[in-house]
């Protein structure tokens, strides 16, 4: 057993490794592309949507590959069953939304912030920004979606998000503590970056799968408000975090006053 949990380790710490490493040469990439344009009128974002298009939907397709190849390897692991396939076609077509439509947005942030009155070097790092958190949630997404799709094709019942501590926030925090069925889809935010653990037991382990991390989330809680109840009645972190419905991304982790209700909300 325990030489099993230590190649389960070493199989996420690979997982992780490679995973960035993917999304860091995609990101990489497009920010070259985008601050390599020589301007930002229709005929150049063209030009800068043709150069990223194809590299982002092939980071889209190797993470769908590593995370459905991963997610094989623990079933191995685990002695559970799995079935192994990767459906492209709807992975790139998640949005409901046309790509060309979508990373055409970052230069509309451009020019609303020129109207605005930003300079021209402000209005570029405006759009910048948003082109980057557009790629990384289409990566984010493709992770996310073919881990539910695999982890259901497989005799897991559940599943963990696992920190990777580059991008974490309080929201994965509070989510990473909890255990998920296999037919929930992981609620993300624009910039997330966790990954999945699938997690096999021959009864379920239960809501709270890290109690530790819980406490440290209580912890910081007590500091900011004052007051704490570890069994979770006060505050109710329901009032807290809760999943909203993007319309494009699904289900999106945010906090209970957040609500994406038109175009300007979209990311």
């Amino acid at each position: 057993m325990l030489l099993v949990a230590t190649q389960s380790e070493a199989l996420i710490v690979g997982y992780q490794s490679a995973a960035q490493l993917i999304r860091s040469r995609v990101l990489k990439y497009v920010a070259a592309v985008w601050d390599g344009s020589p301007g930002f009128r229709d005929a150049e974002v063209d030009r800068i949507v043709a150069r990223i298009l194809p590299v982002v939907q092939a980071g889209q397709i190797q993470l769908a590959n590593l995370t459905d190849a991963y997610i094989g390897r623990t079933s191995v692991l685990a002695g559970v069953t799995w079935t192994p396939g990767v459906a492209t076609k709807e992975l790139l077509a998640y949005r409901g939304v046309d790509p060309q439509v979508v990373y055409r947005r970052p230069s509309v942030t451009v020019y609303t912030a020129l109207a605005g009155g930003k300079s021209y070097n402000d209005a570029v790092a405006q759009g910048s920004r948003r082109m980057m958190s557009i790629i990384a949630t289409d990566l984010q997404q493709a992770k996310n979606r073919q881990a539910t799709a695999s982890i259901g094709r497989s005799g897991f019942q559940w599943f963990r998000r696992v920190l990777t501590g580059r991008e974490s926030c309080a929201l994965c925090a509070i989510a990473s503590t909890q255990r998920y069925t296999r037919g929930d889809l992981m609620p993300i935010h624009p910039g997330c970056d966790c990954d999945v653990e699938a997690l096999n037991s021959p009864r379920d382990p239960g809501q709270v799968v890290d109690s530790d991390t819980l406490e440290g989330v209580h912890s910081k809680v007590e500091q900011l408000t004052g007051s704490v109840d570890r069994g979770g009645r006060l505050p109710d972190y329901r009032d807290l975090v809760v999943t909203n419905h993007h319309g494009e991304l699904g289900p999106t982790l945010g906090f209970r006053s957040q609500h994406f209700d038109g175009p300007a909300d979209i990311k």
